[in-house]
């Protein structure tokens, strides 16, 4: 039997001014996925869901086969998120961060941490606050690969870096999915990036979010 990686089933729900509609879909392991949309359609508010230990929505939602409500905690030690709005300390440092924020999994590995952030060119001792973007984004998923992330949920994580650096980011993730099996679900309204990018993309208008289908992508 096949054990999706992340599923919605008939998920409907309001956050702030976004709201969900009757969302269903299910991810197999190993794929990059991305919502594709205008701001405002819901893709944050889909992310969010997934995240938050308050369950503000009817339906279910669930990690290779698990329901996440009442498990959460549990279920998001293997789950990576990389965003603007990812919680970290800006007065602290790389290492700082991840020695901090390491407590709340159950199997961070901080060797592989500082290995990935020395691979991108981050210095652990370099103060999260004072990092560009692109800088932040390289962090984020260093802190995500370290503690040892199955499904890595990526909201507009792209928007506005440059090209190489874009490039990079995906034939990393690339190389980890292939070793890992890996499943990536990204939202983006960059529809050349996706195309290149994704293997699977659905539309989302309105909370409400169209099935998914397979892009043709140029590797």
């Amino acid at each position: 039997m096949v054990i999706n990686s992340l599923s919605f089933e008939h998920v409907s729900g309001t956050s702030r001014k976004f709201a969900l509609n009757d969302v269903s879909f299910a991810l197999e392991t190993g794929y990059i996925y991305a919502i594709e949309g205008p701001n405002g359609a819901g893709k944050t508010t889909l992310f969010q869901y997934i995240l938050s230990e308050k369950q503000n929505y009817t339906g279910t939602i669930c990690f290779e086969g698990t329901d996440i409500a009442g498990r959460h905690r549990e279920l998001m030690n293997p789950i990576g998120f990389i965003s603007d709005e990812h919680p970290f300390f800006n007065e602290r440092s790389a290492i700082q961060n991840a020695e901090m924020l390491s407590a709340f999994y159950d199997d961070f590995d901080m060797e592989l941490f500082k290995e990935t952030l020395k691979e991108m060119g981050i210095a652990p001792t370099h103060t999260y606050g004072k990092m560009s973007r692109g800088e932040k984004i390289k962090m984020q998923l260093a802190f995500a690969l370290a503690h040892g992330s199955r499904l890595l949920l990526m909201d507009e994580a792209t928007a506005g870096l440059d090209p190489v650096f874009r490039r990079e980011l995906f034939q990393r993730l690339r190389r980890r999915i292939a070793e890992t099996e890996m499943t990536v679900l990204m939202s983006s309204h960059n529809e050349e990036e996706i195309r290149k990018n994704a293997d699977y993309v659905a539309l989302m208008q309105n909370g409400t979010l169209g099935g998914f289908h397979e892009t043709i992508t140029d590797g």
